[in-house]
């Protein structure tokens, strides 16, 4: 089994954040899939950050970070926004999110 920064853009913090939602190799990521992964790292109290998910995205695609751009960029911004709102925001009031998102009020578990 490979490790998860065997993955060309994860380094390891993205490692250390996987493998404390039970995701502990790479073959494990590539099976996940990256939108399955980053919904649960959101569940496990990860902040969400558009970035950090199209690097995950384009390294399971064995793209560089930032080979993202234009519309493929924009379309994953969709995604990334619904994973977010269905995973990180639930539950909250759009003012709670928005605070939260600026690191003004604690999250919640």
């Amino acid at each position: 089994m490979s490790p998860v920064s065997s993955i060309r853009n994860l380094g390891p913090a993205m490692e250390a954040a996987f493998a404390e939602v039970g995701v502990t190799s790479a073959e494990q990521l590539h099976e996940i899939g990256a939108d399955a992964a980053y919904a649960m790292l959101l569940e496990n109290g990860s902040r969400p950050h558009f970035i950090a998910y199209y690097v995950l995205v384009m390294g399971l695609q064995g793209r560089p970070w930032n080979d993202c751009k234009g519309k493929e960029k924009a379309a994953l911004r969709v995604k990334f926004d619904a994973l977010k709102a269905s995973k990180h925001d639930k539950g909250r009031s759009e003012l709670e999110a928005a605070l939260d998102a600026l690191g003004v009020i604690e999250r919640k578990p």
